[in-house]
């Protein structure tokens, strides 16, 4: 974990050239492990999206818990259950919107067995967040948590992006044709207004068709200190 205090902000406009783009669902479960299914079935409908630098297909989450239902663990044999609120979440460069849902729009996929229908997408401009969290950022194979922390700030920095606070989770291997993917998520917080649009514009790392390095907006990172002091 690293911890720096933050020395203050400036004012920064809003850039709207990247955009998140919120569809409904119809279906009634998909694999927890489904992020290879997705990428593939939306690239047989849209495949120009991952000419975009900038475009990222987010993994569809839904809650941990609900009605007595626990979320189940990573694995290919498991299923998330999906509710009317569960979203399809693709961000893409703003220009490319009309076309995404025409692409999209009424499209029904495949998701290992699992039939996905796609509804109507809605534009979500992205968040000046100071906290941003990614579920799957891409790591080495077997790589210590500690090492991974330090190659991130590395690229963060490269990105002009200074770490102030930092903190890794969880490691998550996702299922792909070539072998398992291994991820780790990430949060960072005290980001300036610009630092938060720039990353949630570039991501982090590679596999954004898989959901890896795209983050979203974080309630903040001081709780999860709390509770892993």
């Amino acid at each position: 974990m690293f911890w720096q205090e933050d020395e203050g902000e400036k004012d920064f406009p809003i850039s709207d050239a990247v955009v998140d783009v919120l569809f409904a669902l119809k279906g009634k479960r998909i694999p927890v492990d489904h992020a290879y299914a997705l990428s593939q079935a939306i690239q047989a409908q849209v495949p120009w999206l991952t000419a975009c630098p900038e475009a990222g297909i987010h993994s569809i989450h839904v809650a941990g818990s609900q009605n007595g239902w626990e979320r189940p663990a990573h694995a290919p044999d498991q299923y998330l259950i999906l509710s009317r609120r569960t979203k399809l979440r693709i961000r893409i460069p703003r220009e490319q919107l009309d076309r995404l849902r025409t692409d999209l729009e009424g499209k029904t996929l495949d998701l290992a067995g699992c039939s996905l229908r796609i509804g109507e997408g809605h534009r979500r401009s992205l968040d000046q967040a100071r906290t941003l969290f990614s579920r799957h950022v891409v790591m080495k194979p077997q790589q210590p948590e500690a090492q991974f922390l330090r190659e991130m700030v590395g690229l963060l920095r490269a990105m002009k992006i200074p770490v102030r606070k930092a903190l890794c989770g969880k490691e998550t291997l996702l299922t792909t044709p070539d072998g398992p993917l291994p991820t780790r998520s990430l949060m960072l917080a005290d980001l300036s207004p610009e630092e938060s649009i720039r990353l949630q514009q570039q991501g982090l790392g590679s596999h954004r068709e898989m959901g890896c390095g795209l983050f979203i907006p974080h309630k903040g990172i001081d709780p999860v200190v709390k509770k892993n002091p």
